[in-house]
């Protein structure tokens, strides 16, 4: 709303994006605990921010930025977040019994060594405020942190404040990149930058429980693993684009889906009413997957993007959500035609799965943290998000965004839903 004090000493803004959504009635011949209801609802969520970064020295090849945000999530999602993969709202808490009190959302270390003396200049941040950076270095970030703030970072559909919403749009849904129920996790990475290309490499702690706020502290055996090699090259002349190749590997006290399966049908847990995976979690069980992600500029207004995303299936949905595989294409395109450079449209379709052991886990009756109908008719969940936004002054924007998802939470026998969503952002 002001202009920043333009030092490159110090850091300090905020933003705040309050999202209002409400859905339709559909059909629905059942609901189980988990459903997403199949009553006409409305939610809003309210997600403000306060970045703060220092940087002690002047020095631009050995910069050192210290970070610390506060953050306030309050408001619930349609049907408390729960019965999609591809939950319609980023900002949500998964659980919203955690309340709007601000918490401490980031805290670390930034420390930036550079392997020439040559610079190229940078736009300063909320995670680095230095003007320029060697154009060859390494970067250290120490603390608590969101990953997606660093990996699997694409410039067309990563931003719930001014972009697209649904969970599995903005992120690779079948990442299931170690977060607390906020979102958040500690651990470190390490990155290389040259000229096109970047390579970083990230150990962080994992919760204790799917989906939890408690961190389990004893990285031997919980933790997650992540790396990423980003290749910055156009297909098209004087055009951007981007790919980037992630891979991940978590340990956690995790179940297999399979085993409670089995155990359910043929062992001992057949006098319960249905599978339960957290009667079968095992400390140090891996669950692994990759993605791809990638972006190309086409014209001066136009740009597309596209994810694809795979993991092992076998072991339960931990920390993101129910994901094991998804393949996503979109677009936006910035409204310079009509003389409103700053506004934008776009509109992105995402394909969601689960794998077959997931599949017959959620038929039986299971629960995971975020879907379970009580049965199952299996199908890919299929969803198609379209937004527009508005700058209407300075830092204030607003977005009006529609939603349809087909077979929510894999379920042919539920559904269509259709989604609509205001929202109001502003920087500070």
């Amino acid at each position: 709303m002001a202009p920043h004090h333009g030092a490159d000493r110090w850091w300090l803004s905020g933003q705040a994006n309050v999202i209002f959504q409400g859905d339709l009635p559909f059909h629905s011949p059942y609901e189980g605990t988990n459903s997403f209801r199949n009553a006409a609802e409305y939610k809003t969520s309210l997600l403000g921010t306060l970045y703060g970064v220092l940087r002690p020295t002047r020095s631009i090849r050995y910069s050192t930025d210290l970070i610390l945000d506060l953050e306030s999530s309050g408001g619930r999602g349609l049907s408390e977040a729960l019965g999609l993969a591809g939950f319609t709202n980023l900002d949500v808490v998964r659980n919203p019994n955690l309340g709007s009190t601000p918490y401490i959302a980031r805290y670390g270390i930034h420390q930036v060594i550079g392997l020439t003396k040559e610079t190229t200049s940078q736009e300063p941040g909320f995670f680095a405020v230095a003007p320029s950076v060697p154009v060859r270095r390494i970067e250290f970030r120490i603390g608590k942190m969101t990953l997606p703030d660093f990996f699997d970072v694409n410039s067309i559909g990563s931003d719930s404040h001014l972009q697209f919403m649904n969970w599995t749009v903005d992120n690779n849904g079948a990442w299931d990149y170690a977060a607390d129920t906020r979102g958040y996790t500690v651990g470190g990475m390490a990155e290389y930058d040259d000229r096109s290309w970047s390579l970083r490499y990230g150990l962080f702690a994992m919760p204790t429980v799917a989906n939890g706020i408690d961190m389990d502290w004893a990285f031997s055996r919980a933790h997650a693993q992540n790396g990423e090699f980003e290749l910055r090259h156009s297909f098209i002349p004087r055009r951007k684009g981007t790919e980037r190749l992630l891979f991940f590997a978590n340990r956690a006290h995790m179940g297999t889906y399979r085993e409670a399966v089995d155990a359910f049908l043929y062992g001992a847990d057949q006098s319960l009413p249905a599978p339960n995976i957290l009667l079968h979690e095992h400390f140090g069980a891996l669950k692994y997957g990759f993605g791809y992600n990638a972006e190309q500029e086409l014209t001066e207004n136009l740009r597309v993007f596209g994810r694809f995303g795979w993991n092992e299936g076998q072991h339960e949905s931990y920390v993101y959500t129910e994901v094991d595989q998804t393949a996503e294409a979109g677009a936006d395109y910035t409204g310079t035609r009509w003389r409103r450079p700053a506004d934008k449209i776009g509109l992105a379709v995402v394909s969601n799965a689960i794998k077959r052991d997931h599949q017959n886990y959620l038929r039986l009756g299971g629960l995971g943290f975020l879907l379970g109908d009580g049965n199952l008719n299996y199908g890919r969940e299929n969803i198609v998000e379209s937004y527009y936004t508005l700058h209407a002054w300075r830092g204030l924007f607003y977005s009006v965004d529609v939603q349809h998802i087909n077979d929510p939470g894999y379920n042919r026998d539920r559904g269509p839903v259709w989604v609509g969503s205001v929202r109001a952002h502003i920087d500070f």
